[in-house]
């Protein structure tokens, strides 16, 4: 699987740098740690860690179809407003 965004990080130049090397890494997104020229692991920071938590909360149960999850969303009155909608994306995007 290719990469979007972030670093790769090679068994042995995690043994030779330890931890610098992957908090060096997740300045540029999540890091993939790799073992014999395979992913073996991928490591977030916190933030993008808590990022996905919050998408998978939101995700609908398998049970549920698309549109019976789009019709229990709230509706623009209910939910966010425009200037918190436009900040949720800011972050997201500032990776």
């Amino acid at each position: 699987m290719d990469r979007v965004d972030g670093s790769r990080l090679s068994s042995s130049e995690l043994k030779r740098r330890g931890i610098a090397a992957i908090e060096e890494a997740l300045r540029r997104g999540p890091v993939q740690l790799m073992k014999r020229n395979r992913t073996a692991a991928v490591v977030l920071s916190e933030r993008q860690y808590q990022l996905l938590c919050q998408r998978a909360a939101l995700a609908p149960p398998p049970e549920v179809s698309a549109l019976e999850w789009l019709i229990s969303c709230p509706t623009a009155a209910e939910g966010r407003t425009k200037e918190e909608i436009d900040a949720a994306l800011e972050e997201e995007r500032d990776w």
